[in-house]
């Protein structure tokens, strides 16, 4: 975060190195990760437990900006149109569940998709009404639309989310206490850890698993491209495939948790596609490993931790 000058922030102390101790303690310790999770063996003894999940942003990444370029909208089209056929497809061929999260104005354009989802037996979590930055809404308006956003889910898909990941993994100051409110079994948000955790607020336990996440495990660092900024990166399938393929491989020799995020719009091209599908085959081939949605982990967690 920049922090932007005024000319009475030297005055007023209100630079970060003019903080007093408690002003940085109570920020640092707002949010925090707890006790382990990690169970001390997974389902029916697995030594590994994978858990794939798609971020289906489709449009909402362009109209959260207040955009109505045609041309970016189109590239989130895709995500429907294109992207998760064909993740359906690969799903049903290795017999894998997954979690879908999804903003509410993607649940509203798309219902179908949504349906099909959740007849298939993936589940469908919550990811924001329209995508929006968490760290920038006053916190009525965030839990307003996170509350929403988790009724649409469920009228659309006939699911109840129990789960969330906060659009661009922005958690605000204020999400945790309305995820709360809400009795959310999970949050995928937050990276603290590579195995799942218990929140702590304020100190206090929640009883709430986290299920982290990392840039690392996330295809969007990888592909994503802006045309009108230098973000150009576009690495080759290759190489992503070989970092999922180590952080796959240091998960089974820990025996820990393997957590992938994906965008149907980015993933789901031809070149890409099929990394996923060498990923796949990769750890279906390997004995003891468990795929399992982020409720199934989450609740198998907190069972038994």
């Amino acid at each position: 975060m920049t922090v932007q000058r005024k000319p009475s922030d030297e005055a007023s102390g209100d630079l970060p190195w003019q903080w007093q101790e408690q002003k940085w303690r109570d920020i640092v310790n707002k949010v925090r990760a707890g006790r382990s999770l990690k169970p001390k063996q997974w389902k029916n003894g697995a030594q590994v437990c994978v858990s794939l999940s798609f971020d289906s942003d489709h449009e909402t990444g362009t109209l959260r900006e207040g955009e109505d370029s045609p041309g970016k909208l189109s590239q989130g089209q895709y995500g429907n149109r294109v992207g998760i056929p064909r993740i359906r497809r690969l799903l049903d061929r290795y017999d894998i569940r997954a979690s879908f999260f999804v903003p509410a104005v993607v649940a509203k354009l798309y219902p179908e998709e949504q349906r099909a989802l959740a007849g298939e037996g993936h589940e469908i979590g919550i990811h924001g009404w329209i995508h929006e930055r968490n760290s920038i809404l006053p916190p009525v308006a965030e839990r307003d639309l996170q509350m929403r956003a988790a009724d649409a889910l469920e009228q659309i898909s006939g699911q109840r989310p129990v789960g969330i990941r906060t659009p661009s993994w922005d958690f605000s100051q204020h999400t945790l206490s309305i995820s709360r409110e809400m009795g959310l079994l999970y949050d995928s948000s937050l990276m603290a850890d590579d195995e799942p955790y218990e929140i702590v607020e304020d100190g206090q336990p929640t009883g709430m698993v986290e299920l982290p996440v990392e840039w690392i495990k996330d295809d969007a660092v990888y592909f994503n491209m802006n045309r009108f900024s230098g973000l150009r990166p576009h690495t080759p399938p290759s190489s992503v495939l070989e970092i999922f393929m180590a952080e796959f491989e240091g998960a089974l020799e820990e025996k820990g948790l393997f957590l992938l995020t994906m965008h149907p719009h980015i993933i789901g091209h031809r070149s890409r596609i099929q990394l996923l599908e060498k990923l796949i085959r990769h750890m279906r081939s390997v004995p003891g490993v468990w795929f399992a949605t982020h409720k199934e982990v989450a609740q198998y967690c907190k069972d038994n931790a």
